[in-house]
């Protein structure tokens, strides 16, 4: 088994029995997807609900809109199946308060995560996300176990 870092911005996907990892979320959100009859799995690590308001950045990895939809397709090229995906997501939480831009940004990103989840017909099947800690995702292709580190909080699988 392999370990795959996804970084800030970042998606990745993996058939088992790799697994994905992002560290220190705080605001962001780690979205992973899986088929569990292909035995795929992916994740993004977005930073921000929406790539409109940053019309410049061509990093499609940062935004909800945008991660959630690459990362089906990749899903769909890896081999899974439209109807087979399934969603977890971590993170979400309210680390910076912040103003403009920034201002409840850990909950707009949970919000943008789910609403572009239901936009692709993808079910939310477990989640972990708000409040205001850090968390660090393991993501398991093998299985679709979603395993969430925090120092505040401990360890919890979804």
């Amino acid at each position: 088994m392999s370990r795959i870092t996804v970084g800030i911005s970042d998606r990745k996907v993996c058939r088992a029995p790799d697994e994905l990892a992002t560290y220190a979320l705080g605001s962001c959100v780690a979205v992973c997807l899986w088929d569990s009859t292909a035995k795929v799995a992916g994740m993004a690590h977005i930073m921000l609900p929406n790539s409109e308001e940053i019309p410049n950045d061509n990093n499609v990895n940062k935004f909800a809109d945008t991660a959630i939809k690459r990362l089906y397709e990749d899903m769909l090229l890896s081999g899974a199946s439209k109807g087979g995906i399934i969603a977890k997501a971590a993170g979400g939480a309210n680390m910076l308060g912040g103003i403009g831009i920034l201002s409840n940004i850990g909950e707009r990103n949970a919000e943008a995560v789910t609403a572009q989840l239901k936009r692709l017909g993808i079910p939310l099947v477990a989640e972990d996300m708000g409040l205001n800690y850090g968390r660090t995702v393991y993501f398991r292709a093998e299985d679709g176990q979603m395993t969430v580190t925090s120092g505040l909080k401990g360890t919890k699988i979804i």
